[in-house]
């Protein structure tokens, strides 16, 4: 089973309003500095840690193509890791890294490039869910009351137990990802996630592996600090 782990890194990053001291000059969240290594990093690692993947394909604004090129180049990873140019939105960066895939990727899986501490047990589960079932997406249920709102106004409380809340990896055969970007494409169809473009076609059903709190999506300055600490936690439980 040859599967492709895509990871979109073409974003602004517009919600991360101040750099931490520790940065590569910018406020662009995937290329802020973690212990030494962009949070980008962080995630390719994991990815290249995982014996299911065969490859990972990162997509990128053509300015950083030669640089992030440059810095995985001294990483000497075990498998292939290469980037491709990315659009102007996660949808556009998604689709140009699925048509650089060879023919013969089976099952494709895209992360956000800043969610660097998804676990091992995790990416397996839900790639081998979906080669089962063609869909599955990582998810946690919420703790929090749900309100469904109208101009500030409470409309109503939503059932928790039929929400989760997405997190990435989302997975899916390779054949189904493509169909569903294609319609998305011709109908003009914006999604916020790969599932929501999956979720369109007929007789697909997307199914949820179980997340964790830890699979923390890092988007504003105050996340950066409880990065620091489950890096910390990380590399102490590595050494014993």
């Amino acid at each position: 089973m040859k599967v492709t782990v895509i990871l979109p890194a073409a974003g602004l990053g517009t919600r991360m309003k101040s750099a931490p001291a520790e940065n590569t000059g910018t406020s662009r969240k995937q290329f802020m500095l973690l212990e030494g290594a962009p949070i980008l990093l962080h995630t390719v690692r994991k990815f290249v840690a995982c014996p299911l993947v065969t490859e990972v394909v990162i997509a990128l604004r053509a300015d950083d193509l030669p640089w992030v090129a440059e810095t995985l180049g001294g990483e000497k990873f075990s498998k292939p890791v290469r980037c491709v140019e990315g659009g102007e939105a996660r949808q556009n960066s998604v689709e140009n890294a699925l048509a650089s895939l060879a023919p013969d990727v089976e099952i494709v899986a895209v992360h956000d490039a800043v969610r660097p501490f998804v676990d091992a047990e995790t990416i397996v589960e839900v790639i081998q869910q979906a080669a089962k079932t063609g869909a599955a997406i990582v998810g946690i249920v919420p703790v929090d009351t749900v309100k469904q709102v109208q101009r500030h106004a409470v409309r109503g409380t939503l059932n928790r137990d039929r929400l989760v809340l997405a997190q990435t990896p989302q997975v899916f055969r390779s054949d189904l990802l493509r169909e569903a970007f294609r319609k998305a494409r011709e109908d003009g169809f914006v999604g916020t996630d790969e599932s929501s473009l999956v979720e369109r076609l007929e007789q697909v059903e997307v199914t949820v592996v179980p997340g964790s709190d830890r699979n923390i999506k890092i988007t504003r300055p105050s996340d950066i600090e409880l990065a620091r600490l489950f890096l910390a936690e990380e590399k102490q439980k590595v050494a014993g």
